[in-house]
């Protein structure tokens, strides 16, 4: 399908921003993203690949506003939750957390608390009296500079400063979000510190691959490649063991649709209201990108595959939508509507010290890479 592109606008430099997409793609109005917050300008972007996938995104939080792919028929879809104005991001009404950067910490810690090297760290309780997603001001919301945009990549960055939300060490990071020729949406995170800190950074997009509003997502069928999770108690803090999935509502080694088993009789949908679990995936190796999880909706033929080097993979099936929030298309973000497929280490991590460790040292980097990559059958 052939793009168009058009208009320059200044955001740290003279950058390309692009304005036009494929064919049968609706785009979110820029003009709904100018904006300074903090003292820093605030844009809405808009990157189209070479297969006419096209994607909206803004510096505030990293939030991916619309992801445009074609399902079986070539008809584009609009397949994540978002929203038409950056102030509905600022003022968010229910759920924070829609299509942008989590951290410092993606998940849970438990108390809001951890030591390193014998200093016990403090930060905000934001979720049951745990600390979710890096707290009350976490990198979801703030303003990300911009270091280069392309058709279809952007590259942002951000320091985050030593105390910042309690955390230790000024935290620089570098996020890279690219749609790829063949139809993936492919995010690159790399970060360094000069103290030691605890990092674990995940993308939280909303998922729904008939398409945004157009109902349950029940009906899709899911596969991960995963033997066990990490089981959580009430408030959705891992015990510290690994469950086996075998037998259990949290088998997906085999195409299952997600509603089959989420009403089961089972502890760990009642402390989840569903499906809100860390997977802990199977993988070949300690560092290379691998096949975390395929979700297939028939409708639409739309297949979503994500693939990681994380050795994690949060899936969590809209379980807390109350229609509060509003869509692009004009109605509410209703009850298990989305799913989000977030890859990550895992939660609590730093008070678990049989988890895969998450502390970062000057002189390390932190390097995730995820990609969801879509096709039709």
């Amino acid at each position: 399908m052939k793009a168009f592109f058009y208009g320059f606008m200044t955001v740290a430099a003279a950058a390309l921003t692009a304005c036009g997409a494929a064919d049968g793609v609706k785009l979110v109005d820029a003009k709904n993203f100018e904006s300074t917050i903090d003292g820093k300008q605030v844009a809405l972007y808009t990157l189209t690949s070479e297969t006419g996938m096209t994607m909206q995104v803004t510096n505030f939080g990293g939030h991916v506003v619309s992801l445009w792919t074609p399902d079986k028929n070539g008809k584009m879809g609009d397949v994540v939750l978002g929203h038409n104005t950056l102030k509905e991001y600022t003022d968010y009404g229910g759920e924070r957390f829609i299509g942008c950067v989590v951290g410092r910490y993606a998940n849970r810690i438990a108390k809001g608390e951890f030591t390193i090297d014998s200093i016990t760290y403090h930060v905000p309780v934001n979720n049951n009296g745990q600390s979710l997603h890096g707290g009350l001001k976490g990198v979801d919301q703030v303003v990300w500079d911009v270091d280069t945009v392309g058709t279809d990549m952007i590259q942002l960055s951000l320091l985050s400063p030593d105390g910042a939300e309690g955390y230790p060490g000024n935290l620089k990071i570098t996020m890279t979000y690219a749609l790829t020729p063949d139809n993936a949406f492919k995010i690159t995170y790399r970060a360094t510190t000069d103290k030691p800190t605890v990092v674990n950074l995940s993308h939280h997009g909303f998922f729904n691959l008939k398409g945004e509003c157009a109902g349950t997502i029940n009906d899709h069928l899911l596969t991960i490649n995963a033997d066990s999770i990490t089981p959580v108690d009430s408030v959705l803090i891992p015990t510290g063991e690994l469950m086996a999935v075998a037998g259990t509502p949290f088998d997906f080694n085999q195409a299952t649709a997600i509603g089959d088993r989420v009403n089961d009789d089972h502890e760990q949908l009642r402390c989840g209201n569903g499906y809100d679990h860390n997977w802990v995936l199977r993988r070949n190796t300690a560092d290379d990108v691998e096949l975390a999880a395929t979700v297939y909706e028939p409708t639409s033929g739309r297949v979503l595959e994500v693939l990681t080097n994380q050795p994690g993979l949060q899936f969590y099936g809209g379980n807390f939508f109350d229609g509060n929030g509003i869509g692009k298309c004009g109605d509410t973000f209703k009850y298990r509507e989305a799913i989000a497929l977030e890859t990550q280490k895992f939660p609590d991590s730093p008070n678990q010290p049989q988890f895969p460790s998450t502390l970062l040292n000057p002189g390390e980097e932190y390097y995730h890479v995820c990609i969801y990559k879509f096709s039709v059958k």
